[in-house]
């Protein structure tokens, strides 16, 4: 029910009776952008680095480019275990009968009133912005006969990240473009766009326990101090960190919670960390079967970039994308919408963002490019561009949280350019079923 208001909020601030405008919704936060970075994968979508626009030899018409991307739904509440994580800390420090620390003086007042899994109004204005991006870079692609296609995972906060992305899209046309969500996966059965598939991996855990026995004890201490016989835990301590960007991002405004861990040291560049080793151990490149679960997406995608049918004997539903209805290879715009977890199984799957050096669960690299927040806040995208240039050659470029990606592994120079070709080839773990690993999900 939640969800369905957030969706006609985001209808409200551009439905047809209304002006067109092609300026962002989505509010500020009034939080500074440093702080929202050490959200993990609860930062709020920022781009990493601006746009680069192809080079001037390379053709943006229609015969010749096509855009694939992929996006996270945009801000939520909590999820449902982390909302019964955050209220039992809540219930420890609201049996304290006297606080001894000022910093936690706004407890007496405080109602917790999050809700759980829901998307909040401000994640339905990041995907109604992200809608109207596409349009504006993309609007050369698009004609009344060739509209985006559009899949979504069935969560609800994903589907209506779908929506309010089409929305955006069209609100950018003035109406004239009104793509809809053609195809809902279902969570419960093969999809490409849920991490869901793969019941033998082993998750992230044990590294996420190591590290927070490390930043956590002193700051649960001292927590411990000013509110006597709450006898919080370090898990504890972690989930009212969380409480800063879940309140901020539904409230909108910054959350008291934010003020009293920015003054206690190394509490969030230590959940900041502790979100990096999440996605890096639970389906990146530090999880053994954490890249078979993206295989079946990138599968997809190769069919999509050379307009030929689905080879896939993974995730992959195989009745839908037999199907031109249900999987079209003849659009030039295809938009899909997914999880966080997913995204970084794709990423690992293609061979992206790969560091140098596996995280450690101790010792965190200040150097480090593995960063959540650069990864996948909340509606992080990956755009998948095919362009024509020098009139003949195809080429194929990446971009993630519009930061161009090196793609090394085909061949592509500083522009970001690989021939199709090369970038398909280079794919030999996805088009080999994971090479065995599928298998290991389940045996």
């Amino acid at each position: 029910m939640f969800a369905f208001v957030l969706l006609l909020f985001a209808f409200s601030k551009s439905g047809a009776s209304s002006p067109v405008t092609l300026n962002p919704i989505t509010p500020s936060l009034d939080v500074p952008v440093e702080l929202q970075h050490t959200w993990a994968q609860y930062s709020p979508y920022f781009p990493v680095e601006k746009y680069v626009s192809p080079p001037r030899n390379c053709e943006i018409t229609q015969i010749f480019r096509k855009v694939n991307i992929i996006q996270r739904h945009g801000a939520r509440f909590p999820t449902t275990g982390a909302t019964t994580r955050i209220k039992a800390a809540m219930a420890k420090l609201e049996s304290v009968k006297h606080l001894t620390d000022p910093r936690l003086d706004f407890l007496r007042s405080f109602k917790y009133d999050l809700g759980a899994d829901d998307l909040v109004p401000f994640g339905a204005a990041q995907s109604f912005d992200a809608g109207q991006e596409a349009f504006k870079r993309y609007v050369h692609l698009v004609g009344d006969d060739n509209l985006p296609f559009v899949r979504a995972s069935s969560s609800e906060r994903v589907v209506f990240s779908a929506n309010n992305w089409t929305q955006g899209f069209a609100a950018a046309s003035e109406r004239r473009f009104a793509p809809v969500v053609s195809v809902v996966l279902d969570e419960a059965a093969n999809d490409t766009l849920d991490d869901a598939m793969c019941p033998n991996a082993s998750g992230s855990d044990a590294q996420t326990n190591a590290w927070l026995a490390v930043y956590a004890p002193p700051i649960t201490d001292r927590l411990n101090k000013g509110a006597p016989g709450a006898n919080l835990t370090d898990v504890d301590t972690y989930n009212l960190i969380s409480l800063c960007p879940f309140e901020t991002v539904f409230n909108e405004k910054k959350s008291p919670f934010c003020d009293l861990f920015e003054s206690e040291p190394g509490a969030f560049s230590g959940f900041a960390y502790s979100g990096d080793l999440d996605k890096y151990y639970n389906t990146g490149y530090g999880q053994e079967l954490g890249r078979i679960q993206g295989v079946g997406y990138v599968n997809e995608l190769i069919a999509r970039l050379t307009e030929s049918p689905v080879r896939d004997n993974t995730q992959t539903n195989r009745t839908l994308d037999a199907s031109p209805i249900t999987f079209p290879l003849n659009r030039t715009i295809y938009a899909d919408f997914s999880h966080d977890n997913q995204m970084i199984a794709i990423f690992a799957a293609i061979g992206l963002l790969k560091p140098a050096r596996a995280l450690d669960p101790t010792h965190p690299d200040p150097n480090r490019t593995w960063r959540a927040a650069n990864l996948v806040p909340f509606s992080a995208r990956m755009v998948v561009e095919r362009l024509s240039c020098d009139e003949k050659e195809e080429k194929v470029r990446i971009f993630v949280n519009d930061a161009l990606q090196p793609l090394e592994f085909c061949g592509a120079g500083k522009d970001g350019l690989c021939d199709l070709d090369a970038f398909v080839e280079s794919q030999a773990y996805a088009r080999n079923d994971g090479a065995g690993d599928f298998a290991k999900c389940f045996s």
